[in-house]
Formats: structure tokens, sequence, C-alpha cells
């Protein structure tokens, strides 16, 4: 009895907290204007929403420069052109476009080697409105030192209010509410050790070439 009581209570949490955690979600759209930085990155996934609004932000001046992180390593640089929509003179001069990334834990890696390497201490974080706390948490642990800033793109498939109504969005909010808890455990696990995070070697994500 006390093992079901015990059960049903984890359950109960683990429900209010996803609950707290779509509202947190459907909460971060539209995104509020960022302050100028120097640098964006974007995450790529589904859609083309969050290249396309990366690469606004980009042409406006909100920064010097962008990076594609996770691009698919079959894409040339004319395919990227093509999906984010861009000015062809300001893609061929400030868009640096990052292939080694296969997942979040890699976008993280890959984002902070580039910001390394420009020197850049304030940085958008572009990605969908979903994933952005995820991402955060990643990215975050890699550069602890780096202002970053969200930039919350909505996502289309996923009705942030509603999201319980449908199967779909059911199982896409409550595995990212999992793999959010998952890496908010492995950061607390982490923090009871040395202070130092060691990042794992990467190669840093290259400025891409001038010409496709």
């Amino acid at each position: 009895m006390k093992t079901a009581a015990a059960i049903l209570i984890l359950i109960i949490i683990w429900g209010v907290g996803l609950v707290a955690f779509a509202a947190r979600i459907e909460q971060s759209t539209p995104a509020e204007d960022p302050v100028v930085s120097d640098g964006v990155v974007a995450l790529t996934g589904p859609g083309t929403e969050r290249l396309e609004a990366a690469t606004a932000l980009l042409e406006a001046g909100k920064a010097k420069r962008l990076l594609v992180s996770g691009v698919n390593r079959q894409a040339s640089r004319k395919d990227i052109l093509g999906v984010t929509g861009a000015v062809k003179p300001i893609y061929d001069c400030c868009v640096d476009l990052g292939f080694q990334a296969a997942n979040t834990v890699g976008n993280a890696r890959e984002a902070a080697d580039w910001v390394e390497a420009k020197g850049y201490k304030r940085v958008i974080i572009v990605t969908a409105d979903y994933h952005m706390p995820r991402a955060m948490l990643e990215l975050k642990a890699t550069m602890p030192d780096t202002v970053l800033i969200q930039y919350a793109v909505r996502t289309n498939f996923l009705d942030g209010k509603r999201w319980w109504k449908s199967g779909t969005g059911f199982k896409r909010m409550s595995l990212e509410y999992c793999k959010y808890l998952a890496i908010l455990a492995r950061e607390g696990f982490l923090s009871l050790g040395p202070k130092e995070h060691a990042k794992a070697p990467n190669n840093p994500a290259a400025p891409a070439p001038a010409h496709p």
C-alpha cells in the first residue's frame, strides 16, 4: 500500500511539473526583441522557422555573425541559403555552418567552440519553444561565462495551449519534459563534485567558405 501511494505521489508531482513546463513554453513566444549581441546561434530541427528567425535577427543588425549548428552533412551552403531565405551578400559574409552536432549536447559543444574562437561574450540562442529549456541547460553548461539570450520560435505542430488534446502533442511535450528532468538531474549530480566543468573536446565550428 505504501509503495502504491508513493508511486501515485510521484506521478502527481511529475504531472504538475509537466503542466508547469508546458505553461513556460507557451509563455516563451512571441520572443522579446533581443538586445544587440555578438553572435546568433540557431539550432537546427524540424521545419525552417528557426533558421528564418535567426537570419532575420542577423539581417536586422542584432549580431555580427550567425552559426547554424547541426547542419546535415549532406547539405551544401547553397541548400542552407535556400532554407534561410537570407540576403545572399549577408549570407556569404556572415553565416557559418556547423556540421559536427548530431543532438543538443553536440549543439552546445559546437556553439561553445564557435563562441570561444570568435571571442564573443553575448550570444542570442534561437531554437523551438519546446526545445529552449533543455537547450539552455546544455548551452549554459558549456558556456558558463557567456551571456545567453533566449529567442524561442513558436512550433506550428505543437499547440502550447492544447498539447494534451492530441496523442502527438502529449508525447512530444512529455518526452521533452523527461529529457529536461534528466539534464537537471545530471547537472545536480555534477554540482556535487569539482566545480570545474571539463568541456569535451570538439573541433571548432570553422567559418564556412565565402562561396558555395
